[in-house]
């Protein structure tokens, strides 16, 4: 455990580094559960960080942060103009993100999970259990909400964040991990060289403001065709203008095997110069991709190095967006007695 820096409010965040025996470290702040740091090993195996962040926790803190290792909550991903209904009365939470002019509510509002300061209830050599207490109100949302992240470390080269949460009155639940990643170990390189499969074959198409227009559409035949391996950016151009992509990827993919009661594949990344490998499963219906577009030379991440636009990705499982609003969609909904559940798995390899 070492110091990671202190804020106005005189609050001391720390950094705990977990390992294995193959020699992977990772980071975790209790400022906001987030991911500082992943360390894993290329085809020579030498090591590197691939992760996008910050050193020290007052950037963290910064209304700037792109959420960078964050979980986030309560409500990851957007709810439209912040608003939903639930059970009959009606709620308005922060609107704290405007894509297209149109404002909605992000990750959480103003100050989410990503911004508050967690309890760390269990720490071993591999693991760390990290505990936050929302109450009823906080930005807005009903019930207060009792939120653990478990972070560990295995000896197959995995990194497991699961989330899990239960509720004194109704409310909605969405939380999300959030870290940003390239796995050339190279924190200002592109990632548009990597290669990405998606385990999906549908995704949801949106407005301007990057909310689900309510249609399930085949990826076939768009550039949201992930099914067989392909450069992220391979696509990225004006046939992206008709899909609200001019700047690159940020939507949701539906899952075709998802495994609720279990883990589902959901994604596949390799860096060809390094070798890297990332495997991404989870318990969650949908992923949403993020293709860095919004990063830009005003972030200064760590060691100084700029993180500018699409130098790193975010693969976020999740339950769908604004799905508060759009009773098609499953259901967010959290009440007395029930236990919300995210598992991710990340497996890294090399090639």
């Amino acid at each position: 455990m070492i110091n990671f820096g202190m804020l106005s409010n005189d609050q001391c965040a720390r950094l705990h580094t977990l390992t294995n025996l193959r020699g992977m470290t990772a980071q975790v702040s209790d400022f906001g559960a987030t991911l500082v740091a992943l360390t894993a090993p290329d085809r020579e195996g030498r090591f590197a960080d691939v992760t996008l962040g910050f050193d020290s926790v007052e950037a963290y803190d910064s209304e700037a942060n792109p959420y960078f290792g964050a979980t986030a909550g309560r409500y990851g991903n957007r709810i439209a103009h912040g608003r939903f209904n639930l059970e009959g009365k009606a709620y308005q939470l922060a609107t704290n993100n405007n894509p297209g002019g149109i404002p909605c509510h992000l990750h959480g509002g103003n100050i989410g999970f990503n911004r508050r300061w967690w309890t760390v209830k269990q720490l071993s050599h591999s693991a760390i259990s990290l505990e936050y207490i929302s109450p009823a109100g906080e930005e807005g949302y009903p019930g207060t909400l009792t939120a653990t992240v478990d972070y560990s470390l295995t000896e197959a080269n995995e990194l497991i964040w699961e989330a899990t949460a239960t509720t004194h009155a109704p409310t909605v639940v969405n939380i999300v991990h959030h870290t940003y990643w390239n796995l050339s170990g190279a924190p200002g390189d592109s990632i548009k060289e990597h290669i990405l499969q998606l385990y999906a074959d549908h995704y949801l198409p949106t407005n301007a403001g990057l909310i689900p227009t309510g249609e399930l559409a085949q990826v076939i035949g768009t550039p949201m065709d992930f099914t067989q391996a392909t450069e992220i950016g391979a696509r990225m151009g004006a046939d992206f203008e008709a899909l609200q992509l001019a700047n690159g990827y940020d939507h949701c993919w539906i899952l075709s095997q998802p495994a609720p009661a279990g883990l589902a594949p959901v994604a596949k990344v390799c860096e060809p110069k390094s070798g890297r490998v990332m495997e991404l499963f989870s318990n969650q219906p949908a992923v949403q991709f993020y293709a860095g577009n919004f990063l830009d030379e005003t972030i200064i991440g760590k060691g100084g190095i700029t993180c500018g636009q699409h130098t790193g990705f975010c693969l976020e499982t999740e339950n769908f967006p604004d799905a508060p609003n759009q009773p098609n969609f499953p259901s967010t909904c959290l009440r007395p007695g029930e236990t919300y559940r995210h598992k991710m798995v990340h497996r890294f390899s090399s090639q």
